[in-house]
């Protein structure tokens, strides 16, 4: 026997709840009923924001083929991009221009494909949003090097937390650098927490193990983790040179560590655009 007023379950038959004096034959009290609150008009409904927590940074890449990267940033959190990358941002946050690391670190910087001068943006309320969007046809990919440095190719950096330092970074090896497809000078991106690379095209991860080697067709490489070995090596055979169609050298890399592919360069894509641009009469 349950008493229908505290929820008491009591034994035998007894007349009065023995925890709080209730009548055993009093029926139970109904809840008032309270209607639920419309659902606000259509213009007032938002899509949910499926931020995704990194440490203490939340962010969100949406867009497809032309992605952003939203990101909310709490009082005295803080991101750096190069400059001009911001495409809208919150009032609550505030813009400062500088060199980043100094003057030699932005040479550096400059020869790896990025700005002189980097932005970096800090919020005093809680909850602002920038957004940082993509400057060509891609992925947007999160990397958090923390304990990992990564080498990325040029012009890969979109922004970083700022415990996060982007540097130039010089490739070993004659053969690497000049038919390694990237050039000499790539990005090396070193610190702790979240940095977010531009990716041409599709996006592909590899995790390789000790001594396992991929070769890739030259500037299909975005970015690998330090540990993996870096180097160009000739296409064997006659008729693969003249006929094959990816050129006298592919890029291989050797594991153990994780790369990032990537399924479009954009000097491919430049060249596939050519024969579609007018011609001048002169």
């Amino acid at each position: 026997m349950i008493c229908p007023k505290c929820g008491n379950n009591m034994t035998g038959t007894a007349k009065f709840c023995n925890r709080c004096g209730s009548s055993m034959d009093a029926p139970a009290t109904p809840q008032a009923y309270q209607q639920p609150a419309p659902p606000p008009p259509a213009y007032q409904q938002q899509a949910p924001m499926n931020y995704a927590p990194a440490g203490a940074l939340r962010y969100e890449v949406f867009g497809d083929n032309m992605p952003a990267v939203s990101i909310r940033l709490n009082p005295g959190e803080s991101i750096f991009t190069q400059s001009g990358g911001m495409v809208w941002m919150d009032n609550g946050i505030t813009m400062t221009t500088n060199m980043q690391g100094g003057l030699m670190k932005g040479l550096g910087r400059m020869f790896s494909g990025e700005s002189l001068f980097m932005a970096t943006y800090t919020s005093s309320m809680p909850n602002q949003e920038i957004v940082i969007a993509s400057t060509f046809p891609g992925h947007i990919v999160a990397i958090d090097v923390s304990g990992r440095g990564i080498i990325a190719q040029r012009g890969a950096f979109l922004c970083a937390q700022p415990s996060v330092t982007l540097s130039a970074h010089v490739v070993r090896g004659l053969g690497a650098g000049l038919f390694g497809g990237e050039g000499f000078v790539l990005q090396r991106i070193v610190g702790t927490g979240l940095v977010f690379l531009e990716i041409d095209g599709s996006l592909k991860e590899r995790v390789l193990a000790p001594g396992e080697t991929i070769k890739v067709d030259t500037g299909n490489v975005a970015a690998y983790e330090e540990t993996v070995q870096y180097q160009a090596q000739m296409v064997k055979g006659f008729k693969n040179v003249l006929f094959g169609g990816e050129g006298l050298f592919l890029t291989t890399l050797t594991g153990p560590g994780k790369v990032w592919l990537q399924t479009m360069t954009m000097p491919g894509f430049a060249k596939q655009l050519i024969p579609f641009l007018p011609k001048s009469s002169n």
